[in-house]
This record gives C-alpha cells, sequence and structure tokens, in this order.
C-alpha cells in the first residue's frame, strides 16, 4: 500500500531579482514528505535550504512549481503550517507565557483553552517554572525553547525550523536537539529543519535532504536507519555522517536515491565545498 504524502514540492524554481540580474536560488527542486516524518535539510551556505523552508510555509511565494499541504496548494500562511527561527523572536515586553500565547492569537480557543495549551507547551519544553519571566531573564537556550513552544502550542501539521539552535554553544545545542528528539516522539508532528550541522542532521533526521551549491537542488536524499534514541558515537552514526559529508562534497554516489521515486534526480558531482558542520 503506497504512503500518501503529507507535504510536496513539485519542480519548484525560486528566483530573485538583485541589483538587475536573476539569481536562480533553487532549481527543479522536489521532495514528498510523509505524516510524523522527521527530514533534515543539509547544504553549505547559499545553497536555498532556507528558501525551501520559507516556501513551504507559505511566508515566500513567486516561484514556479508546486507546493501542496494536505493536496491543498500553499498560497500563504496558515495555522496548520508552524515554524521556528534561528532567533527566537519574542517580544522582550512580554512574559514567556504571554510570547507562547502569541502562536493561538488567530486559533479561535477560548480564554480557558488557551490557558491550558500555554500552560501544557510551558511543561513540554521544560519552562513551567518560567512563565512570569521577560526574554532578557532567559538564556539563549531558554528563549528558543520558547520559541519552540509557540510554534508547538497550536498542534501545526508540519513545523518548519530554520537552524534552530545554529547560534546557541555545543553542549546547549546537543541537549535542545535531544528535547526536539523527545518533542517530536511524543507529539507525531511532521518535522523539517533546516541546518548546516551534519550531526545535528543525522541526529534528528529520518532523511537527510544533502543540497547542492547555487542554484539549489538536491543533491542526494540519505535515509537515516538507526534507532532512536541515537548514539552520536556509534560506527553505524559514524557512516551516516561520512556519507552525509561526501555528498556534500561531491564525492557520493549519486545515484537515484533510495526513497521515493521521482523525488529527485541525480547530479553530476561538482568541485568540493568546504565541509559544514
Amino acid at each position: 500500500m503506497s504512503v500518501t504524502a503529507h507535504l510536496t514540492i513539485k519542480n519548484v524554481t525560486r528566483q530573485f531579482s538583485v541589483d538587475s540580474q536573476t539569481i536562480t536560488a533553487l532549481q527543479d527542486v522536489s521532495l514528498s514528505v510523509t505524516e510524523g516524518e522527521f527530514v533534515t535539510i543539509v547544504g553549505a551556505s547559499g545553497c536555498g535550504k532556507s528558501t525551501l523552508l520559507r516556501l513551504g510555509a507559505g511566508l515566500d511565494a513567486g516561484h514556479q512549481g508546486e507546493i501542496r499541504h494536505r493536496g491543498n496548494v500553499v498560497l500563504g500562511p496558515s495555522l496548520d503550517r508552524g515554524i521556528v527561527f534561528q532567533e527566537p523572536r519574542l517580544f522582550p515586553w512580554l512574559t514567556v507565557e504571554r510570547n507562547i500565547a502569541l502562536g493561538l492569537e488567530n486559533a479561535g480557543v477560548s480564554k480557558a483553552e488557551k490557558k491550558r495549551l500555554v500552560k501544557e507547551h510551558l511543561e513540554l519544553v521544560g519552562l513551567t517554572g518560567f512563565a512570569k519571566a521577560y526574554p532578557h531573564q532567559l538564556s539563549g537556550g531558554m528563549a528558543q525553547r520558547a520559541g519552540i513552544a509557540r510554534g508547538l502550542v497550536n498542534r501545526p501539521d508540519v513545523l518548519f525550523l530554520d537552524e534552530p539552535f545554529g547560534a546557541l554553544d555545543a553542549i546547549t545545542k546537543a541537549h535542545l536537539q535531544g528535547e526536539l528528539q523527545s518533542i517530536w516522539s511524543k507529539e507525531k508532528i511532521t518535522m523539517i529543519l533546516v541546518t548546516h550541522d551534519v550531526d545535528e542532521a543525522v541526529f534528528l533526521g529520518d532523511r537527510v535532504v544533502v543540497m547542492s551549491p547555487r542554484p539549489g537542488r538536491i543533491r542526494e536524499i540519505v535515509p537515516v536507519n538507526l534507532p532512536r534514541p541515537r548514539e552520536r558515537t556509534s560506527s553505524a552514526f559514524g557512516e551516516v555522517r561520512a556519507h552525509v559529508l561526501q555528498s556534500l562534497n561531491g564525492t557520493a554516489s549519486l545515484a537515484e536515491t533510495r526513497a521515493t521515486a521521482g523525488e529527485t534526480k541525480p547530479v553530476l558531482p561538482r568541485p568540493a565545498i568546504a565541509a559544514v558542520g
């Protein structure tokens, strides 16, 4: 029995005009994501991975090709699609609980239900004791937890995460990666995360989408068939990580991916790029 795609990106090309010149950020990108899947997207800076995320979330337009969520064409933002950015973007004059409640601003829920949902998501991200705190009283990791809670509070079908841990120190980053994996396992929300960190991509993803340099295309989709929770020091983890790094540098096999047929096209290797992560 075939699995119905939850989110489909089909033959998407996105171009921008910069100083009267046309820049192609994405070229003929196709990807299918199933419900409840955790997909990570990795690539060098400027490869179009964040552009792809914004298109999927409905925050950008003007592209060629088609993006569908639950069979419906994505034409703009929706409460069904949440997004978390690298910066928490909390309002400094609002408490943590009121910042999280902003995720329910247009959800049409009662005051009592809003209070219950905010309390539940404060617990989910481990910020119960900081409901009345202001952003300046939080560490970077705590602020990012609040941003994740705001993205989750209205129970979106898909949560897009744009390098949410990129500005954090290594220890905090590793801790929050583990927490995000636990949240995903519990909530069963489809997640799509953009990162430049290969370890993060392999640790979190069911599949790792490897992007080529501009114009951004999908070079390879690497399945991560490792049990969870994952052990970063295991040889199996190291093998997958090495494969992704090789693909980023254009040296891995670019034969048809084992993912959904037709999801991506082989791309000829390019000159080596600096390893990311």
